[in-house]
C-alpha cells in the first residue's frame, strides 16, 4: 500500500520532518539495510584481515593498494551521473501516474448527452461506462502485476462483471498478435453512434464531444502500454548501477584506515610494548569509517529509491493502487450514469441571495485570517511621490518625444568614415504610414561623394519642405 506522510507535515514546525525519520514502512532503512549490513560485514572482514592476518610487509603493499583505490574512487563522476538518471526516473514515474486513465470527465459528458428515464436509457450509459473501465482493466493487466494476479484470466474479468461473455467470445474471436485493450474503445464508438441514430443523443455536437473524451481516455491507456513497452535505455541503467557498485568496492578498500605513507614528515608516538612503532600523530584510527557509511547510506540509498519506482506497477511500499483505482472508477463512474442521473436536488436561494457582498463564516480557530487584508498587486504598496504636479496629466506629443540630438553609432560611423545617425526609428518617422525613414544626412554624404549636385539640391529641397510642413503643424 502507498505510504502517505502528508498529514504529518502540513505544518514545517520543530521536528516536524525529524519524526518521519522513525517511522520503518516505506522508509529508507527498510529499503537498504540488506545492502548496508552487506557492506559493513565486507569492511569488518578486510579490516580485521589487515590488523590482525598480515604481516608488517603485507600491510605495507595492502596500504598502497588502499591509498591507490581511494584516489580512483574519487575519479568517478558518482554525484553527476547518479543524480541525473534519479531526476530522469522520478520524471518518469509521476508522468505514468498522470497517464492513469480515470473516467470522471467521461462520465459527466455521458450523463449529460445519452438520454432517456427508461430501461433502455439506462442500459446504454452503463453499457458505454463499463466499455471506458474494462478498456483500462485490460491495460492494466498488462502493466501491473497486481491487477494481473487478481485477474489472472479473461473469466475472472467476466466474473468481475466488466465483461459479459458473448462480449469475451467476440474479443477473443479477433485474431491480433498485439495487446487488444483498445477493443472496448471501438465498441463504445460503435454503441456511442447506434445511440445518435436512435435520437439517445440529441445532436452531432454532444457525440462530438463525447467522442473527444473517449479519445482522451484511449490515449491515456495507449500512453501507459507504451511506458511499459518503452523503458529507459538499458545502457544507462548498467553505467548507474556498474558506477555506484564500482565506487564502494574502491571504497571497501580504499578507506581502510591504514599505515601513513613512507617518508612522511610526521612525529610518531614513542613506542608501543614489543618495539612496535605507534601511528602517526594527527591520524585516527577509529575502525569504524562513519563518512564512508553515510556515503553508502546516501549515494546507495538513491539508487534503490530508483530501482524502486523505476518501475511504479510492481508490488513495493510505494507503488501505485492499481486495484483501489479500479474498485473506485467502477463505482464512481457507475453512480454517475446511473443513480445520479436526472437526479438532482431542488433549487433554493442560495443564503447570500440578498447580500451584496458573500462572507461564508469563520471558525474561532481561523477568524485571525479574516483581519489580514487581501492581496490586490505587488503595486499597490508602491509609494508614489507626495508632488501633485508629478500626478497632473498632460498630452504626449511629437515635439515632446522628439531627442535633442541623434544618437550616433560608433561602429557604423567608422565603416562611412563619418558620424552616422543610429539606425532607430525616431517617433517623428515611427508615425509615417508608409516608407522606410530617411536618413539626410547619410544622402547627403552619398550625394557629396558621388559628386552629383542635383542630387545635393533635391535633398535640400526635400528637407526645406518638410521643415515648412512641421513648423504648420500644431
Amino acid at each position: 500500500m502507498t505510504v502517505s506522510y502528508t498529514l504529518k507535515v502540513a505544518e514545517a514546525r520543530f521536528g516536524a520532518f525529524s519524526g518521519l525519520l522513525l517511522r520503518w514502512r516505506g522508509s529508507i532503512y527498510k529499503l537498504l539495510y540488506k545492502e548496508f549490513l552487506v557492506f559493513v560485514a565486507l569492511y569488518a572482514l578486510l579490516s580485521i584481515t589487515y590488523r590482525l592476518l598480515l604481516t608488517q610487509e603485507q600491510k605495507h603493499v595492502y596500504a598502497q593498494v588502499a591509498r591507490y583505490c581511494n584516489r580512483s574512487a574519487d575519479l568517478i563522476p558518482l554525484s553527476f551521473v547518479l543524480g541525473f538518471y534519479v531526476t530522469l526516473v522520478v520524471n518518469r514515474w509521476w508522468a505514468q501516474y498522470t497517464s492513469i486513465p480515470l473516467p470522471d470527465q467521461l462520465m459527466c459528458v455521458i450523463s449529460a448527452s445519452v438520454h432517456g428515464v427508461d430501461q433502455r436509457g439506462r442500459l446504454l450509459r452503463r453499457t458505454l461506462i463499463r466499455y471506458a473501465n474494462l478498456s483500462s482493466v485490460l491495460v492494466l493487466r498488462s502493466v501491473s502485476t497486481r491487477v494481473l494476479k487478481r485477474f489472472p484470466t479473461m473469466e475472472h474479468v467476466v466474473d468481475a462483471g466488466f465483461m459479459s461473455q458473448e462480449e469475451r467470445k467476440k474479443f477473443e474471436s479477433l485474431k491480433s498478435d498485439f495487446n487488444k485493450y483498445w477493443v472496448p474503445c471501438v465498441w463504445f464508438t460503435n454503441l456511442a453512434a447506434q445511440a445518435r441514430r436512435d435520437g439517445r443523443i440529441r445532436d452531432d455536437i454532444a457525440l462530438c464531444l463525447l467522442l473527444e473524451e473517449l479519445n482522451k481516455y484511449r490515449a491515456k491507456c495507449s500512453m501507459l502500454f507504451h511506458y511499459d513497452w518503452i523503458s529507459i535505455p538499458l545502457v544507462y541503467t548498467q553505467v548507474v548501477t556498474i558506477a555506484v557498485y564500482s565506487f564502494f568496492a574502491l571504497s571497501l578498500v580504499g578507506r581502510q584506515f591504514v599505515e601513513t605513507e613512507a617518508g612522511a614528515a610526521k612525529p610518531r608516538e614513542p613506542l608501543e610494548p614489543g618495539g612496535k612503532p605507534g601511528p602517526a600523530l594527527g591520524d585516527l584510527d577509529m575502525y569504524v569509517p562513519l563518512t564512508t557509511l553515510l556515503q553508502f547510506f546516501f549515494y546507495a540509498g538513491w539508487l534503490k529509491v530508483a530501482e524502486q519506482i523505476i518501475n511504479p506497477f510492481g508490488e513495493d511500499d510505494d507503488d501505485f493502487e492499481t486495484n483501489q483505482l479500479i474498485d473506485r472508477n467502477l463505482q464512481v463512474s457507475l453512480l454517475s450514469v446511473d443513480d445520479m442521473y436526472q437526479n438532482l436536488p431542488p433549487a433554493e436561494k442560495d443564503p447570500y441571495w440578498d447580500e451584496d457582498l458573500a462572507l461564508p463564516p469563520y471558525t474561532v480557530a481561523t477568524v485571525a485570517e479574516s483581519l489580514r487584508p487581501s492581496f490586490l498587486g505587488s503595486t499597490f504598496n508602491l509609494r508614489m511621490s507626495d508632488d501633485p504636479e508629478q500626478s497632473v496629466q498632460v498630452e504626449a506629443s511629437p515635439a515632446l518625444a522628439r531627442p535633442v540630438a541623434p544618437a550616433q553609432t560608433p561602429l557604423l560611423g567608422r565603416f562611412l568614415g563619418v558620424g552616422a545617425p543610429s539606425p532607430a526609428i525616431s517617433l517623428r518617422n515611427f508615425g509615417r504610414a508608409r516608407g522606410a525613414p530617411r536618413t539626410p544626412h547619410l544622402l547627403r554624404f552619398r550625394a557629396e561623394e558621388g559628386g552629383d549636385p542635383e542630387a545635393t539640391d533635391r535633398i535640400e529641397e526635400e528637407e526645406a519642405a518638410e521643415s515648412g510642413d512641421e513648423a504648420g503643424q500644431p
